[in-house]
């Protein structure tokens, strides 16, 4: 039997470049090669699409694109079954893709815009399609959405052009400090501000509406900080909950990829019937936001035992040593068996198995 052809999207147009680097290596590396043909999809930080045929060593350390004799010009086709064009030698040829596996964080990757070119190709992607992933990087529309189903949500206000300070204070009224200062579209913690005082709002408000064109002001919420790992379509499965212990600030771009201060349980420190409640919220946030394949849900857990939701990833780290894969091997799924259970659930999605 041939192979099931498979192509691994990583880098992008992003702030989050450098960490899908070292995403997409995990995962190139976990891939089953006696059934899957890989084919390696890089786009560089302005936004050149090659497939890469080098030393995946050259992926995570971003020598990948200096390497010319492995690097040929592409663009997925538009075209029903089109495939990869590939641009050689003053030719087009054209690359069957079975699956597509998108590894990119942030925008213009994990927000819809390459899965909504997979769909117009009529390519499974692993993860979920380009409405969900569109949705879940929304903040407001996200929140809204996630607070009709009976789920709490942070207090929050939000801002679609640089307010003044007077605007500013006169919405935040509603708000006590600490607030977060958060792009409405954006991951990884990147454009986060915590505001403490008052008078620091208005630069944090600016220095958010350089990574978006929309800002949202969040209360902050006091609890633990907890997520929740989601995989499936239509049955859900949950990876153990986790906990973000943190010593000072809050849990942004660089704690998230060092922990110089912070520390992340795995299982989180809570009771049984608290892991569980969270689960369930997990996986009504998944279904309510038509997310599949996977997701990393990040809540908080207040002392009463309101659970509140803070985002949905859809593409959230996904090293070996990442939150997602942790919890997952926390309930017995090592990171191999979690890729390529996400392979075969693009693909039971397109062979119409979206309830198998």
């Amino acid at each position: 039997m041939s192979k099931t052809k498979v192509a691994v999207i990583f880098g992008g147009f992003s702030p989050e470049y450098t960490v899908s680097l070292k995403s997409a290596f995990s995962v190139i590396n976990a891939i089953d090669k006696d059934k899957y043909e890989v084919t390696m999809i890089g786009i560089t930080n302005k936004g050149l699409w090659y497939k890469y045929s080098g030393p995946i060593d050259n992926i995570p350390n971003d020598k990948w694109h200096g390497d010319e004799q492995h690097l040929t010009k592409v663009l997925l086709s538009a075209d029903r079954g089109g495939g990869l064009l590939m641009f050689e030698n003053d030719k087009v040829t054209s690359l069957p893709i079975d699956v597509v596996f998108p590894v990119m964080h942030g925008r213009y990757g994990e927000d819809g815009t390459v899965q909504g070119l997979c769909e117009l190709s009529g390519i499974p992607v692993v993860g979920s399609g380009s409405a969900a992933s569109s949705l879940c990087m929304d903040k407001i529309r996200s929140n809204n959405l996630v607070a009709s189903v009976g789920i709490t949500v942070p207090k929050f206000v939000s801002f679609e052009q640089i307010p003044t300070e007077a605007e500013i204070l006169e919405a935040t009224a509603i708000l006590n400090l600490p607030v977060f200062v958060k792009p409405v579209k954006a991951g990884s913690s990147i454009g986060i501000s915590k505001v403490e005082d008052y008078s620091q709002i208005l630069v944090a408000v600016k220095d958010a509406f350089n990574y978006d064109n929309a800002v949202v002001i969040e209360e902050g919420v006091v609890g633990q900080e907890v997520g929740c790992s989601v995989i499936g379509n239509h049955d859900l499965r949950t990876g153990r909950v986790n906990e973000i212990e943190i010593s000072q600030g809050f849990f942004d771009f660089t704690e998230k990829y060092s922990l110089i201060t912070s520390k992340i349980h795995v299982p989180a420190r809570i009771d049984t019937e608290s892991e569980q409640r969270v689960q369930e919220a997990g996986k009504l946030i998944f279904r309510t936001l038509g997310c599949r394949g996977y997701a990393r849900i990040d809540m908080f857990l207040k002392g009463d035992g309101d659970i509140v939701f803070i985002e949905a990833n859809t593409i959230p780290g996904f090293t070996a040593h990442s939150q997602l894969p942790k919890m997952m091997k926390a309930a017995g799924v090592d990171y191999p068996e979690l890729v390529d259970m996400l392979l075969e659930l693009a693909l039971q999605v397109e062979r119409g198995q979206w309830y198998g």
